[in-house]
């Protein structure tokens, strides 16, 4: 059964540890908990943490960030909606805003993800550490739910992450699966993997499916030319992990796709985090449960 606890304050802030009937999360730990996501936040801002964020502020959700200009805005909800396993919608912020109110009050999407991508005319044509001189009145934000989030559910499930073993980023792969189109957003699934013993990849699943708001249950297990990836050792995003025998690579799909529909809709400008490059939010993990019923 999933866990969770939690309400949403009259100002859309997450308030961890009130919900009537659940356990109660000591006040100290609390501010301890809290102050952890705020505090990466804070070190991402002022430019002292760069790096990939896997294993960072255990128990907090990440999220994807895709922006667009407000005339597109409703054509790529429409292509969550239509895509729910790569991109399941936690946040959607109000054109112009720079903070979204029920997952990070005081956040700021320009300046607290270790690093961004910049898509202009369907290319892919920077990186960079913040965006605020490119920031617009007419940008919407989606923070879209992402598979770091159910990383620590696995681990205290006794199963082994191997890239966080390993120290590096997830590996992610362009599929031969498409997605759905809306209006000019359109292309192939992204997947991150995870390799697991068969007997692990079951339990991996019963755990992860417990999760739909970061992606949820696998889609594939097994051989990966079934979904057109060529080489495992060759990730298009990431980096690559052993596989130890015996152990089957298993697919989750990923907040990255949303990055492939951006390179053929050609929008003039566009704003992503660079893949690994998370928002770290406010939000408990043992919330999401509650955070998705509130949205009904």
């Amino acid at each position: 059964m999933l866990a969770w606890m939690g309400t949403g304050s009259s100002n859309g802030a997450i308030v961890a540890g009130h919900h009537t009937g659940q356990a109660q999360m000591g006040t100290v730990e609390l501010e301890r908990a809290v102050a952890s996501a705020r505090a990466l936040r804070r070190e991402i801002r002022a430019g002292r943490f760069t790096g990939q964020t896997s294993g960072q502020a255990p128990g907090y959700v990440q999220a994807n960030l895709v922006v667009v200009p407000r005339e597109a805005a409703f054509d790529f909800l429409l292509f969550c909606q239509r895509n729910p396993k790569p991109c399941p919608l936690l946040e959607v912020v109000e054109a112009g805003a720079t903070a979204p109110p029920r997952l990070a009050p005081g956040a700021d999407l320009r300046t607290d993800l270790p690093r961004y991508r910049v898509f202009r005319d369907g290319v892919m044509s920077e990186e960079r550490s913040e965006v605020r001189d490119l920031w617009r009145g007419d940008f919407v934000s989606f923070l879209l739910g992402c598979s770091f989030s159910f990383e620590q559910p696995l681990l205290a499930a006794g199963l082994e992450v191997r890239h966080l073993r390993c120290g590096c980023n997830v590996p992610m792969y362009r599929t031969s699966i498409p997605c759905r189109s809306a209006g000019p957003f359109s292309g192939p699934l992204v997947v991150s993997m995870r390799p697991f013993r068969p007997a692990d990849a079951l339990r991996a699943t019963l755990v992860t499916g417990a999760f739909p708001e970061v992606h949820g249950a696998p889609i594939h297990q097994g051989e990966p030319a079934a979904i057109g990836i060529a080489d495992l050792a060759r990730p298009e995003y990431g980096d690559p992990v052993p596989i130890e025998a015996g152990e089957l690579p298993v697919f989750w799909a990923c907040g990255v796709t949303p990055q492939e529909a951006l390179l053929r809709a050609k929008l003039p400008l566009a704003i992503t985090h660079a893949p690994g490059h998370m928002f770290v939010s406010d939000l408990r993990e043992s919330e999401l449960h509650w955070f998705r019923e509130s949205l009904r």
